[in-house]
């Protein structure tokens, strides 16, 4: 039985799907203030997070695609028939100190991983605070402000909840392959942890569509 070596190449054409900048957006100084200041740098915020949610997610699919590899090595039917009991005693020590460092490692990841989420959230919770504002500010017949181009508060407020929600569901399907990934032993189901944490089902590909229509607005990319 060959032995299915996974390795991060599968990222490398993932990658082809997402943003096509790797920069971070920096708030670039003017004269806006209170809410049009707020929502610019949490529009620039996204951004940044998104960035390092990536590099994250790549990172822990390095460590992700090691353990897998290591798992299917070790319940190898032919290893088993080819190394000799000394050999094998070792082998099984190395293993599980490798596992332990890996499943360290990805576990640290995730734990970023966690952290940036709920700064997502945070943001959200930040427009809908602006939006609330602006609706105790202007009652009656009083009209809101549009800041930028287009776009009223409240759609800043629901472009930032739909992404959030996207991520805080991507966040505990990752939560389950941390927790499985090192106690399953069926293969199948090995490489379906990987895949899924490769190729983040619930982040869909409207999410660059949504970011890239936020700084357009913001002003942070040229119109």
């Amino acid at each position: 039985m060959s032995l299915w070596r996974v390795t991060c190449s599968a990222s490398d054409s993932f990658s082809a799907g997402r943003m096509e900048t790797k920069t971070t957006v920096t708030p670039k100084k003017s004269a806006l203030t209170g809410s049009a200041r707020k929502i610019k740098d949490n529009a620039a915020d996204w951004h940044n997070l998104i960035l390092k949610w990536e590099n994250c997610n790549d990172t822990a699919f390095s460590a992700a695609s090691k353990i897998v590899n290591l798992k299917i090595s070790s319940l190898s039917y032919e290893k088993m028939l080819l190394d000799d009991v000394v050999s094998a005693h070792e082998n099984t020590a190395k293993d599980k100190e490798e596992m332990e460092r890996l499943c360290a490692e990805l576990l640290d990841l995730f734990g970023k991983m966690q952290q940036i989420q709920l700064k997502m959230e945070k943001l959200t919770s930040t427009f809908k605070g602006v939006c609330d504002l602006e609706a105790y500010q202007c009652s009656g017949d009083n009209p809101k402000p549009i800041h930028f181009h287009t776009w009223p508060t409240t759609l800043f407020y629901e472009t930032s909840l739909k992404m959030s929600e996207m991520y805080e569901k991507e966040i505990f399907l990752k939560k389950t392959v941390v927790g499985e990934l090192a106690h399953t032993s069926d293969q199948d189901l090995l490489m379906a942890y990987l895949s899924c944490w490769l190729y983040q089902p619930y982040i869909d590909s409207s999410i660059k569509v949504l970011l890239e229509s936020m700084l357009l607005e913001t002003g942070h990319r040229p119109l």
